[in-house]
């Protein structure tokens, strides 16, 4: 399909989501991803760790029309970066996890994604690179995962279809009447980088009073901690309240735990 008038512009400008493109191989893959934003009216685009750096002439000249995405583009060294200033985190992905998460089609995350938006919220979506999608540690790091009912013998998508199949589902919510969701009476989501901060001082306590035991499953037990954190649907209240809660905590001898007070 073809076909591009500037005239009718109107109605489709607005807040957006963020789409973040997570350590993306090709700068043609880049390009199209690029694309297939603007095709539904999202010019929001984040880049972590582009392995061949940025900017991609390859890129450009695959969006082909599509610039303005990647004149604004933001590139950042790690996934954190990318979406420290994020209040709620959608993550595709087209595999099992052993990680215990919310899952919703790509329609139902958009739907989602709209009526946090027109609160206020800012959201991102995390896409995978070519060759095998996002890591566990970058999954940790988001609210919800979306997946695709694609077919299981055959289960990989490209990285711009599946940015496509994203895009055309948010374009999908628009109308005058915001999708009903539960109302937790939240001031607003709490940002990614103050959820890190709260989990960075609950781990050094936890540290402190050597919870973190038999040391060779530390790893895994911090991965279980920050996909919990991560998955919690925390305003900033709660942030200031929790905070409270282990400065409290921390006024205890760590001894008193060991002897059971």
């Amino acid at each position: 399909m073809s076909g591009t008038d500037h005239g009718k512009d109107e109605g489709w400008q607005g807040p957006v989501p963020t789409f973040i493109l997570v350590r993306p191989q090709m700068g043609e893959n880049i390009g199209a991803a690029a694309r297939a934003m603007w095709n539904f009216g999202l010019d929001r685009m984040r880049i972590v760790a582009p392995r061949d750096g940025w900017p991609n002439p390859k890129a450009v000249a695959m969006a082909s029309g599509a610039g303005r995405v990647l004149d604004h583009v933001q590139v950042s060294d790690t996934t954190a970066g990318a979406l420290e200033d994020l209040n709620f985190v959608f993550a595709t992905t087209a595999r099992n996890r052993d990680l215990t998460k919310t899952v919703m089609t790509p329609e139902r995350a958009m739907e989602h994604a709209r009526a946090m938006i027109s609160k206020g919220q800012k959201v991102g979506v995390m896409f995978g690179a070519e060759r095998a999608g996002l890591e566990n540690e970058d999954i940790v790091q988001a609210n919800v995962l979306i997946s695709v009912p694609v077919n299981p013998a055959f289960a990989s998508l490209n990285l711009a279809q599946c940015v496509l199949l994203t895009a055309y589902e948010w374009r999908r919510q628009v109308g005058d009447v915001v999708p009903e969701i539960i109302d937790r009476g939240l001031t607003r989501y709490a940002e990614k980088i103050e959820v890190t901060k709260l989990t960075e001082r609950l781990e050094e306590r936890l540290d402190q009073i050597g919870f973190f035991w038999p040391e060779q499953k530390r790893g895994s037990m911090v991965e279980n901690i920050r996909n919990m954190m991560s998955r919690l649907p925390l305003s900033d209240s709660d942030i200031r309240t929790l905070h409270g809660i282990f400065k409290a905590l921390a006024e205890r001898d760590p001894k008193d735990y060991k002897n059971g007070r």
